[in-house]
């Protein structure tokens, strides 16, 4: 018996997706029969301000697709609570943890202590069941941020909320509204049962592979010659140019604010005012494609950093990404707020209005895009290619390809076959003016890294007096995912010295587009020329790139480095960084 048939299979039919987009529950189930809910889930506060916060880590019926799950939450809410500090605030927040299991809260992209960063084995143990753990920081930023679980999957099933930092001296960029909008993934599957999957069948969420019908398109745009080429390709290297996402649509039901598409989050707004809309992707595996179709964005802050003002039709935000963009309606009508999953398998939406009940159109989900040769060859030549079971290297027609069985040995810069790679970009690509698959030349005005300039300039002036290169590293068929071959469990930390600049180049060796993440400290994203371009605690490397950053390690003690995917996370894409 094949395993697609002993396991339940993800993919349900029609009528129940559209029941499920069309679900209109906010999340909290309270009528469920059985379910006893704690007595401060009756009337949750959405929004906690100050400096004196206390948190309650526990479980909540909720219901998003008809069928009653259990979600991890705080204070009885799915996303948690608003948090609301202010720059150069002391903040005390006591956690308390009320599940059966350890859990943990960890402030994503603020600066801190190591020992307040809440990432247990590395910067504590993390809270034990019935226990309180109290974190103590001083605020020293500002802008849009976010927090959520680093125990296991507990993200996943709900623990994550916003935080909004005010600026001491007031917004440099003011807008008469002003809102969170936070996109998550929501899944009924268990997520330790979407792992087990993936280990063993990565490709068993996936149902956009290439078909029949897409050969005959092809050959009829292309030319049989060039469509059977290509498909020739693919198949020889074994890789597939829809693996966009490990974990689609046919799992997730992807939210706004916590309320599926037919829940439809609402913001009001006057006609002429202007509206500050704070994304943020706290989702466990999804990229979205964001746009709001008849209004413009003018971003104006990346990951909590003001930029200088750039005006687009659409954006990309990787995971654990922040950007806030102003927009302002001058038509007293409704206007949807889209975001489409990367690999175009669903979306979340929610409207601007300036009436609560109004609608806008939703508009169709783009076609499902295919990963492009770019993808794979990075600069598009010199590349090398090494045949499973094949020793050494030798050429493939076109000068592209990948290398199967590839890790990186102990010397810097060099390769041997192993079973942890199946790829292996000989000439990665620098340029950070692609938007990415999916989003090329689709007429719409498309935010790039390119883009993005953080006022201020660089934290730091001096030059990096060190490199460190990594490559981002996996093999598809048996999900493992790495930094240069070696799994977290099996790699050393990485050491900076204390108050050294540093370059951080990393190499994506997979067709994958992966956001990274280093805590405590920030990186500040090279051009394409080497000079300062954006200041980022989260950025994505996509598939056959180079991204480099410079970092000052001014913060002593243990920290986490790891793909922000929180199953390629699992899978060992994580590094333990010590600054002394």
């Amino acid at each position: 018996m094949s395993f697609r048939s002993r396991i339940s299979h993800p993919r349900v039919d029609r009528a129940r997706r559209r029941f499920v987009q069309g679900l209109a529950l906010g999340g909290v189930a309270a009528g469920l029969a059985g379910w006893r809910l704690p007595a401060w889930a009756a009337a949750p506060r959405r929004e906690l301000a100050g400096t004196e916060f206390d948190l309650e880590v526990g479980a909540l019926p909720v219901d998003f697709t008809g069928r009653a799950r259990t979600a991890t939450v705080i204070n009885g809410q799915l996303p948690a609570p608003l948090l609301r500090w202010r720059e150069g605030d002391t903040v005390t927040l006591r956690v308390r943890n009320t599940l059966p299991t350890t859990s943990s809260i960890h402030w994503h992209g603020i600066i801190l202590p190591a020992d307040m960063d809440g990432v247990p084995g590395i910067s504590f143990m993390g809270i034990a069941p019935g226990e309180t753990f109290t974190y103590r920081f001083t605020v020293n930023q500002a802008g849009t941020y976010w927090y959520h679980s680093h125990s296991r999957f507990q993200e996943q099933t709900g623990l994550y909320g916003p935080i909004v930092v005010a600026p001491r001296g007031g917004e440099r960029f003011p807008a008469e509204r002003d809102y969170v909008v936070l996109l998550s993934d929501w899944t009924d599957t268990d997520p330790e049962r979407i792992y087990a999957t993936l280990k063993k069948q990565s490709d068993y969420y996936n149902f956009g592979k290439p078909t029949a019908g897409d050969f005959l398109r092809d050959a009829r745009a292309e030319g049989l010659r060039a469509a059977l080429h290509e498909r020739r390709m693919w198949n020889r290297m074994r890789m597939d140019p829809s693996d966009l996402a490990d974990v689609s649509g046919h799992a997730y039901t992807y939210l706004m604010n916590g309320c599926a598409p037919a829940g439809n989050w609402t913001a009001p707004f006057r006609r002429g005012e202007k509206v500050r809309l704070r994304f943020i992707n706290g989702s466990s595996m999804t990229f979205f494609d964001v746009r709001i179709p008849g209004l413009k964005m003018t971003v104006v802050a990346s990951d909590g950093q003001d930029v200088e003002p750039v005006s687009v039709d659409e954006f990309r935000l990787g995971i654990a990404e922040t950007l806030d963009v102003i927009v302002q309606p001058d038509d007293d009508r409704a206007y949807t707020v889209f975001a489409q999953a990367m690999d175009r398998s669903g979306y979340a939406r929610g409207t601007l209005a300036p009436r609560e009940g109004m609608a806008a159109p939703v508009p169709p989900l783009d076609p499902r895009p295919r990963l492009a040769m770019l993808d794979m060859m990075g600069d598009m030549g010199g590349m090398q290619h090494a045949m499973p079971g094949t020793p050494g290297m030798k050429g493939m027609e076109g000068g592209c390809g990948a290398m199967a069985g590839m890790a990186h040995d102990a010397a810097p810069g060099t390769l041997t076959t192993g079973p942890a790679v199946d790829m292996r970009v000989a000439s990665p690509r620098r340029n950070l003016d692609d938007p990415g698959v999916g989003l090329r030349d689709n007429g719409r005005r498309v935010l790039t890294y390119a883009d993005l300039h953080t006022l201020g300039g660089p934290i730091d002036a001096r030059d990096p007096t060190r490199e460190i290169t990594l490559r981002l590293t996996g093999h598809m068929e048996r999900y493992v995912w790495s930094f240069d071959g070696r799994k977290a469990s099996e790699a050393p930390p990485l050491r900076f010295d204390y108050g050294e600049r540093l370059r951080l180049v990393l190499i994506n060796d997979t067709m994958m587009t992966h956001p990274l993440h280093l805590h405590g400290m920030w990186s500040e994203l090279e051009s394409a020329d080497g000079g300062f371009q954006v200041r980022k605690h989260t950025y994505t490397v996509q598939p056959a790139q180079q991204v480099a950053c410079r970092v000052s390690a001014d913060a002593l003690g243990r920290w986490a480095f790891h793909c922000h995917l929180l199953y390629h996370m699992e899978a060992g894409m994580f590094r333990e960084v010590v600054v002394a």
